[in-house]
């Protein structure tokens, strides 16, 4: 990986200000930092989510999200991604994952962005067991998150 690509995967929660920060420190040709932070939603009800706990292929979910960042690295005029994504047990309104992007110009950060949450919703190597008030069921693939990512093939 790039000295400007950062993909972490971990337990511990982060904060999103540092992670900005790090990816900032020292430069002055960034305009533009796009932020998306993903948060394990709750709701209300007798399906409402009470936890997810998320898993991954320990080296594999690194490099593949690693890929996928010096892609969008190479198709955006980008100065740095940075990608953290938790796993482990997560309760509603915790941090799950952030992306970050950097560029001169705002357009570049916004798409590269989109094009990595994209591919993080429908092919990144993590599976998510969800709890509600009725059970415990593995979440299956969505054909909406297919078809967002579908949009960015060459």
């Amino acid at each position: 990986m790039t000295s400007n690509v950062t993909v972490r995967i971990q337990e511990s929660d982060f904060d999103i200000a540092g992670e900005i920060s790090a990816l900032t420190a020292s430069r002055t040709d960034i305009g533009a930092v796009v932020t998306f932070s993903g948060i394990c939603r709750g709701g209300e009800g007798s399906d409402a989510t009470t936890a997810l706990t998320l898993e991954h292929y320990p080296g594999m979910a690194e490099a593949e999200i690693g890929r996928h960042a010096e892609e969008a690295m190479t198709r955006w005029p980008l100065t740095g991604v940075t990608v953290v994504h938790r796993t482990g047990r997560i309760l509603p309104g915790d941090n799950i994952m952030v992306v970050l992007t950097a560029s001169a110009h705002r357009q570049a950060a916004f798409q590269a962005a989109e094009f990595l949450m994209d591919y993080l919703k429908a092919h990144a190597p993590f599976w998510k067991r969800e709890e509600t008030a009725g059970g415990t069921d593995w979440v299956a693939a969505k054909t909406d998150d297919d078809d967002a990512a579908a949009r960015w093939d060459k």
